[in-house]
């Protein structure tokens, strides 16, 4: 797929439509998610200052002695948030699929406060711990909070969005995300010196967990690829200043698979095309609030017909997906 066959949406325009014009760009919206979920957004009002800081930050730290990220290392097996070193997740384990740990490493944040009133253990000690933040570089954690604030509020302008492509009020899905569990991921594929193990990829075949992802890839990079309707895998190109969006598996439980949560991954590319090479991304994946219950839209529900799903609650649906894929 090339960048001149994917789906690039205007979300300053749709923010600014009325009438027919804004009905048929939330048409627009609602066919791609229909068909695979992936989507550019363009003109998005995120600054290009706060972007281009977080990047340095993270790529600055990601090249810091393995001792030293170490030092910002979430304390045991299954803590979400702090540095995640090399090969100590498999993402396709998601998935009840055997593989071996992807190629990558990773420093992960999450939500900036508690809300008031919160005492669900599990939440406190899962989606609102501690992020244990690096002593260097200078700057980091400034940089990196001003970036997840960004994507809060993205994330909240394009669930509006996606309430006019259901035909839902716009401010359909604001109680559901006044308090969103999301998490931040800055995403290091470090160049290979071996040849990966047999099946061992970048990042193994996953669908994402949340309501939707809102993905920041290296510019001109390699290796992001989704499955098409037909089966077939398919690069997913960097679209110069735009966000890669995809929806997760809790907005296609929502909408009962009328819209679809798809299968990615991240390959190796050939060494020629790079795919030897560092690699970095940013991840922000929204998530409703912990104690949100996401039952199935009755709009995506025909007439005679019973929902495909079970209600579920955001928060112990995210713990238990992410501590099946870590080690």
């Amino acid at each position: 797929m090339s960048s001149s066959e994917f789906p690039v949406f205007d979300l300053g325009r749709f923010e600014k439509a009325q009438g027919a014009e804004r009905d048929r760009l939330a048409a627009e919206v609602d066919a791609i998610c229909r068909a695979t979920g992936f989507l550019a957004i363009a003109n998005h009002g995120v600054p290009q200052a706060v972007i281009d800081a977080v990047w340095q930050k993270a790529h600055d730290f990601f090249s810091l002695p393995l001792d030293e990220k170490k030092r910002a290392s979430a304390p045991y097996p299954g803590y979400p948030y702090g540095y995640l070193g090399p090969e100590l997740e498999a993402l396709a384990r998601s998935r009840e699929a055997d593989s071996p740990p992807d190629l990558k490493e990773s420093f992960n944040g999450g939500p900036q406060s508690v809300p008031a009133g919160m005492t669900d253990k599990d939440a406190l000690s899962f989606c609102y711990a501690e992020t244990i933040w690096p002593g260097a570089p200078a700057g980091f954690r400034e940089a990196w909070t001003a970036y997840y604030a960004a994507m809060e509020d993205l994330a909240r302008r394009i669930m509006r969005l996606f309430a006019a492509a259901l035909k839902l009020p716009d401010a359909y899905f604001e109680p559901f995300i006044d308090a969103p569990i999301s998490a931040l991921r800055a995403l290091n594929y470090p160049e290979q010196q071996h040849v990966p193990k047999p099946g061992q990829l970048r990042a193994g075949a996953h669908t994402d967990y949340g309501s939707l992802t809102i993905l920041l890839p290296q510019a001109g990079s390699r290796g992001l690829e989704l499955v098409t309707p037909d089966g077939e895998w398919t690069p997913v190109p960097p679209v110069p200043g735009a966000f890669v969006i995809n929806i997760g598996d809790l907005m296609a439980l929502w909408t009962n698979d009328r819209w679809v949560s798809t299968l990615h991954r991240v390959v190796n590319p050939p060494p020629e095309q790079g795919g030897m090479d560092r690699r970095q991304s940013l991840a922000f994946f929204h998530q409703p609030n912990w104690d949100a219950e996401i039952a199935v839209l009755d709009q995506c529900v025909a007439d005679g017909e019973t929902p495909k799903y079970e209600p579920v609650f955001s928060g112990p649906y995210l713990m238990g997906k992410f501590q099946a894929t870590t080690k």
